[in-house]
């Protein structure tokens, strides 16, 4: 677990770090939405283009843009839309979003998408109440990146049965 600062450069900084140095099978990112009261929002993509919101530091990314020479936006490899249509957890509602917002969240995930070739998720959640505890968040959270990791399971499969078979 690594918290990312409310600043571009560093977070994608730190991205990439993630990405070189732990090389994970999958990374899985979670934001707050504060305007989301009993929301999880399961991001299926990430954009490259729009960011002229300033950060922490006051500043915005070259150009409003993640990487200069990358495509307009990336999908990530987890299937969101399945998951949501397939899991629920009692309490709290969960959406389906192709739109993480143009603010360090959806830089961050496309930063991710685009080092991790697609394997990285991103969850807004809303913010602690007396409803939402970090508890409850926390199975919550427990519950959707469980499914993630099955189907990145099942992804896997599948291309070790595409590799077998090339290799008869």
């Amino acid at each position: 677990i690594m918290q990312l600062p409310v600043v571009y450069q560093k977070a994608k900084e730190q991205v990439f770090k993630i990405w070189t140095t732990l090389q994970p099978l999958l990374t899985v990112h979670v934001g707050l939405a504060s305007s989301a009261k009993a929301l999880i929002i399961l991001e299926q993509c990430g954009k490259n283009k729009g960011y002229q919101e300033m950060d922490a530091c006051g500043l915005h990314p070259e150009g409003g843009c993640c990487m200069l020479d990358g495509p307009e936006k990336i999908e990530s490899t987890i299937n969101m839309k399945s998951l949501w249509k397939n899991i629920s957890v009692e309490g709290i509602d969960i959406i389906f979003s192709r739109d993480a917002g143009r603010y360090i969240c959806d830089y961050t995930y496309y930063t991710s998408l685009y080092y991790g070739n697609g394997r990285a998720a991103f969850i807004h959640v809303p913010p602690l109440s007396k409803s939402v505890t970090a508890e409850f968040l926390g199975k919550a959270l427990q519950t959707i990146i469980l499914e993630m990791l099955k189907q990145c399971g099942k992804e896997r499969e599948a291309q070790h049965k595409d590799n077998s078979l090339s290799v008869e």
